[in-house]
């Protein structure tokens, strides 16, 4: 591994660190008993609180006077400016502690401990008077400077997406509104789970590992079992073990699941994504349709205060009722042409008329789903439902009660973009074998995304599944319609990348 000059000075003072009899990584735990936030909104109603106090985090900037120094420690909650004195650290003789310690072999990135108390400086800046200081981690890499002026904001972040989702830790250290995006994120699920749960569903868990990948239309990830000698899937979605729990005798059950496809990847696709999918028999897509809106209602309101919230330049506002329309119309109102009796044959002519690419392989189904997705999807920015698709697009879902060629089937559009998919749950088990053995027909014509037969399911189904309603939600997506994010990158931790370069060959490449 080749150093930087940055990176070999910083073991140099780790050496020196040890020989001074400074254990840059001490295994002590170090008491905290406060943190930024808590001491910048209550400190000036109750002074006498912030007396004592012991906080830690990182050290972020030094304004060096000679015998003292102002500086910004960061820890999980924000940073807070905090001013240390050379006779106050070491009030004896010896300011070794001071002079190379803190002034020579401390750095920008160190994890440090402070004590001492809160006070307010001339300018009426809250800041802490240290009495005492700890190395609690040496940083061995520097970090990238930030610099931030007098009202908080920052300027030089760093932008470059390749650093930034390699080396998400650093990103994280660096960039404070990236942190805001992943504490959004756990507060939208909260938010979710505690409505659910309140109404009754039970959270569980189903197989991530699964002999037939099923329950969506996707190409799966294939592994192997060595002990059991036989293929295994990565699921692409968990719907049939869920349905599965409703035929057990469960009335409503859900699942945050992390789901696998093995395709493309874009600013709205990831091969390792989040889905909520939750089942409630008795219901269907029409009592699904309101309890979503209502639920998303519920999320905005939860994480802002208000179901207004700002996607790019644009408003969305999530207050229930969303509007409502079929696939039908919304093709005829954006292309003009009525396909509701049209066979493939003539589906294949309306593609060519409208400048879509398909293949062979596609089906009747297929067809109807790339003019949707090419010609209409992008048109909804606020919230709406589309509902009742033509059966050949919805192999899991019941027919429509009223209308022949099409199912009782919803997809949620924000911002031109699928949100969720819901049905009523097809539970014939004799419809069910038929509509898989017809995604059977198109694997044999090269659809690699069509549905296996699910022995098992149909074995469930047989025992008699109480008419249910189920959705998908997609956690990711809806994280980036909530915090703002246009690339799904920006609301997973680690999205998934190509291997890093080795630096002999960015040097080759060079």
């Amino acid at each position: 591994m080749e150093l930087t000059e940055q990176e070999i000075l910083r073991r140099h003072k780790l050496t020196e660190l040890r020989n001074l009899g400074v254990n840059p990584y001490p295994p002590e735990e170090f008491l905290v008993n406060v943190t930024t936030a808590d001491i910048k909104e209550n400190y000036e109603r109750d002074k006498l609180n912030y007396k004592d106090i012991s906080i830690a985090g990182r050290l972020m900037s030094v304004r060096d006077m000679g015998k003292a120094a102002f500086a910004e420690i960061q820890d999980a909650t924000g940073r807070i400016q905090f001013y240390i004195k050379r006779d106050e650290i070491c009030p004896g003789e010896d300011k070794t502690l001071y002079d190379a310690v803190w002034k020579k072999l401390l750095d920008i990135g160190d994890v440090i401990g402070l004590k001492g108390y809160v006070f307010t400086t001339k300018v009426g800046e809250i800041s802490i008077h240290v009495t005492n200081i700890t190395l609690l981690s040496k940083a061995l890499r520097p970090l990238p400077i930030v610099k931030t002026d007098d009202t908080g904001k920052a300027h030089d972040v760093v932008s470059d997406a390749e650093f930034r989702y390699r080396q998400r830790y650093v990103d994280l250290i660096i960039n404070p509104t990236v942190k805001d995006t992943f504490v959004k994120r756990t507060q939208i699920m909260n938010s979710i789970r505690t409505t659910l749960t309140n109404h009754g569903l039970l959270e569980v868990e189903t197989p991530i590992l699964q002999s037939i990948p099923g329950g969506a239309a996707a190409r799966p990830f294939i592994t192997h079992h060595n002990a059991l000698d036989m293929p295994l899937y990565l699921r692409i979605a968990n719907e049939l073990y869920l349905k599965r729990l409703i035929v057990g005798g469960f009335d409503g059950v859900f699942e945050f699941a992390k789901d696998f496809r093995n395709e493309g990847m874009d600013r709205t696709h990831n091969p390792e994504f989040t889905v909520l999918e939750f089942y409630v028999a008795y219901k269907d897509y029409n009592w699904m349709m309101t309890f979503s809106e209502n639920l998303l209602e519920k999320v905005a309101m939860d994480l802002y205060g208000t179901t207004l919230v700002t996607v790019g330049e644009k408003q969305i506002d999530f207050k229930a009722p969303f509007k409502r329309i079929t696939m039908y119309d919304a093709i005829k109102e954006h292309t003009g042409i009525d396909i509701s009796n049209m066979d493939e044959n003539q589906l294949r002519d309306v593609c060519k008329k409208l400048h879509i690419e398909v293949t062979p392989s596609m089906g009747k189904g297929k067809l109807i789903d790339e003019i949707f997705g090419g010609k209409c999807e992008g048109n909804y920015i606020q919230p709406t439902f589309i509902t009742d698709y033509p059966v050949e697009m919805s192999p899991l879902t019941k027919k429509h009660r009223t209308t022949a060629g099409l199912v009782e089937r919803f997809e949620l559009m924000i911002n031109g973009k699928e949100i969720a998919n819901a049905y009523t749950e097809l539970n014939d088990p004799i419809e069910q074998r038929e509509r898989f053995e017809d995604q059977v027909k198109l694997q044999e014509r090269g659809d690699d995304e069509a549905m296996f037969i699910d022995q098992d399911f149909l074995r469930a189904l047989e025992y008699a599944m109480p008419p249910t309603a189920g959705i998908g939600i997609g956690i990711d997506r809806l994280t980036m319609l909530l915090t703002n994010n246009v690339s799904i990158q920006e609301v997973l931790f680690f999205p998934q990348m190509r291997p890093e370069k080795t630096h002999e060959e960015q040097t080759s490449e060079a």
